[in-house]
């Protein structure tokens, strides 16, 4: 959008014909766009409020009704932290004794927001005009942000009064393309790993596949996922890390009534291992049990998968497959939403296991009249798709395949998912 596009839909015209939009429907949004052209619409305002209303709909699953009175960027969605973890970030804050902080990458503004919300003063900055523009506009309601058009690395933060630090840095290409270099992050990483030798509080957004092997020895790198999905990592310096440095993983269950969350703990330092996740110690490894479970990925991507199979008090299948076995359920403690914490992994009750072949999973689903199967997959180079084809499947039934690697052998699980009341309620 440029800056003239925007400056009409920010008109009272502009903003009165966005909020009387219909909830947005690609399937009439054509029709919608025609019926606004005959009615005499400009059509540069017509394309942006009909653009704003197809990006509202889609920030709405990371920003829940705030989203309804907000603008948008497509690279700010993509890249805005969900609420309830940004919520998280300004707790961190505030318990660290932050009074103002710079967020440095504020982009469409959405961890601003949640400093601000929790009362903390923030300059907010982007080095897009139009982005900076819209983030503006979205913290019009909090008198506690300032919003900037400009580079954030440039601020004094001494003569601001800045006592944190926050940096979301963009990890994609203008083409979308995903960086994987936190050099090449903009602005890159070492540059605002820099500002905690004036300002200790220091906290970076980064990407979920960061490597283990280079990260920061005085930092706590923590993993976080909501319902399952690993959405991003965090590194927290100074007293933003009250817990001490190391790697950590944050689960959020926000099913059911109410949140729940659960924080696993490295007892490993950072840099103890050279490169990917490793296990903080060697669990132990078995032959398949009753039970199966797949630990969350937060506690997976940040290495504690050891701690994990303690507490669900099983064995892994193999020393390096991700997949925990049990001969009894695990406790409700750490897998059933009603003991008050997140779910630390998914269970599955095993019902047969095979060594993998085509030809005899195929006889073994038709006998059972599968039509539909669920297939996860750890340790293998199988497609479920070319599979699925594979199978040729007819019937009325269901069945969840697990492929994976037992003891170094590829093996199909059949499993049936363990469902928990709190997760129907």
């Amino acid at each position: 959008m440029d800056p003239a596009t925007l400056s009409k839909l920010l008109t009272p015209e502009g903003w009165a014909l966005l909020g009387a939009l219909p909830p947005y429907d690609e399937k009439l949004a054509m029709p919608l766009a025609m019926r606004l052209r005959d009615e005499g619409v400009d059509p540069d305002l017509a394309a942006a409020a009909l653009t704003q209303s197809r990006l509202r709909a889609k920030a709405r699953a990371k920003l829940g009704d705030f989203a309804d009175g907000m603008l948008f960027t497509p690279d700010g969605v993509e890249q805005a932290t969900r609420l309830v973890v940004a919520a998280l970030h300004a707790r961190r804050y505030l318990a660290a004794g932050v009074t103002k902080v710079a967020d440095l990458t504020s982009g469409i503004g959405a961890d601003a927001l949640a400093f601000a919300g929790v009362g903390l003063r923030v300059i907010a900055t982007d080095v897009d005009e139009v982005t900076a523009a819209i983030a503006t506009m979205n913290l019009r309601h909090f008198p506690e942000a300032e919003v900037r058009h400009a580079d954030g690395l440039s601020l004094d933060l001494r003569a601001e009064g800045v006592d944190g630090v926050y940096a979301d840095p963009a990890r994609r290409t203008r083409g979308g393309r995903r960086i994987f270099d936190p050099q090449a992050y903009a602005p890159p990483l070492d540059a605002v790993w820099a500002l905690r030798s004036e300002v200790p509080a220091v906290g970076i957004k980064v990407g979920p596949g960061i490597p283990h092997q280079g990260l920061p020895a005085d930092a706590e790198t923590q993993w976080v996922s909501v319902d399952g999905d690993v959405v991003e990592a965090g590194l927290w310096f100074g007293p933003l890390a009250p817990d001490g440095e190391g790697r950590s993983a944050l689960i959020l269950h926000t099913r059911g009534a109410g949140a729940l969350t659960r924080t696993l703990r490295s007892a490993v330092p950072v840099g103890a291992h050279a490169a990917g996740p490793a296990y903080d110690e060697a669990p132990p490894v078995g032959p398949v049990g009753a039970y199966l479970y797949e630990p969350d990925g937060a506690v997976i991507r940040a290495g504690l998968v050891g701690q994990a199979t303690q507490e669900l008090g099983g064995r892994l299948l193999d020393p390096t497959i991700a997949y925990v076995t049990t001969d009894q359920p695990a406790p409700a403690t750490a897998v059933d939403p009603a003991s008050g914490q997140a779910p630390l992994a998914t269970g599955y009750r095993v019902l047969d296991v095979m060594p993998f072949g085509v030809k005899r999973l195929k006889a073994y689903l038709r006998e059972r009249n599968v039509g539909r199967v669920t297939i996860k997959k750890r340790g293998t180079a199988v497609t479920p798709e070319q599979l699925r084809s594979q199978l040729s499947l007819r019937g009325p039934e269901e069945a969840t395949l697990v492929l994976t690697r037992v003891a170094g052998a590829q093996q199909v699980l059949v499993v049936d998912p363990v469902t928990h009341a709190a997760d129907e309620t």
